[in-house]
């Protein structure tokens, strides 16, 4: 395939691309990917480059949809009848101060049933609101504001995984034949259910894979382990990038688990330092990914050296 793009990486465990998303997604066959999973620029919240292609770089934020309809359309080619697309997002403050937020979620939802998806789920996912307080320094998250004026007081909000499915029949199911076994999050699995049944063959009375289900089909996501994270501290390149945090790997390989199988192909168009494609890797799919910003995807070539499975356990958690 002849892909436009600055630099590339291609192994037999994946394929990832330094350049824009739009002019690699040309180069790949339609219905050809098995899901996709990513975290859009946040409609205009974050500025990431001057570049002309770059989705942040937007005027207003309904230039940014407009730039982003190109984005969808084409993710809706190369993805399989009956399955599934994944988004990142949260809702988005409005510009200056007292001045609440915009549904950048359900504007994506509307956005992507114009493309042929249809809406199937939507997980929060819970931040610590003293983290979240530290972090951005919100006045609405300040003590002091409920003593002045709790009028002006807000919540830490959640990130969304929205769920997409294209339209039309599955042609491969997505069996898992002895249940689910991995659980990707940071509570302690009961006690006995993990060595009992971590080769238990009946999915029926497989007590363990019934648990992991009941965390997965929460819509109500506190088990995320937010610092489960990539290395991506020496991506940063100047102040222009206030905010670089990867997707949690607990987030992506959920998604991995649930709407993949074993040697699907695992897209991301918003690649970063590599995290979609490292978790598609170390659960036995093929990671895609394109990146723009030559820093990140420096990082990610960094981090996919790292993504053998034993490596990955001992030097990078």
């Amino acid at each position: 395939m002849d892909m436009k793009c600055n630099g590339q990486k291609i192994t037999k465990d994946y394929a990832i691309y330094n350049g824009d998303c739009i002019q690699v997604m040309a180069g790949l066959p339609s219905e050809s990917i098995g899901l996709s999973i990513y975290s859009p620029p946040f409609g205009g919240l974050y500025n990431y480059s001057s570049r002309d292609e770059d989705l942040s770089n937007c005027l207003n934020y309904a230039q940014f949809f407009e730039h982003y309809d190109f984005v969808v359309k084409d993710i809706a080619r190369i993805t399989k009848p009956g399955r599934m697309t994944c988004v990142h997002s949260m809702d988005v403050p409005r510009p200056g101060t007292d001045n609440g937020h915009i549904d950048f979620p359900g504007d994506i939802i509307r956005q992507h049933e114009r493309f042929g998806f249809k809406y199937w789920a939507r997980f929060a996912i819970w931040k610590e609101p003293l983290r979240v307080a530290i972090r951005t320094r919100s006045k609405t998250l300040m003590h002091k504001q409920i003593v002045k004026d709790s009028s002006l007081c807000g919540n830490a909000g959640a990130d969304y995984l929205l769920v997409f499915k294209k339209k039309g029949d599955n042609k491969e199911f997505i069996s898992h034949s002895e249940g689910l076994k991995k659980y990707c999050g940071e509570r302690e699995i009961p006690d006995g259910l993990s060595d009992k049944y971590k080769n238990w063959d009946n999915p029926q009375t497989n007590k363990l894979a019934h648990w992991i289900w009941q965390q997965y089909a929460s819509s109500f996501w506190d088990d995320i382990r937010i610092n489960h994270v990539l290395p991506f501290r020496e991506a940063r390149e100047s102040d222009e990038e206030r905010h670089i945090h990867p997707l949690q790997l607990d987030v992506i390989e959920r998604c991995v688990l649930l709407w993949s199988n074993q040697g699907d192909v695992v897209f991301t168009p918003f690649m970063g330092v590599g995290s979609e494609v490292f978790g598609a890797v170390l659960n036995s799919r093929l990671g895609v990914g394109v990146e723009l910003k030559e820093s990140y995807f420096r990082q990610a070539l960094k981090n996919m050296e790292l993504c053998k499975e034993d490596e990955a356990q001992n030097t990078l958690f």
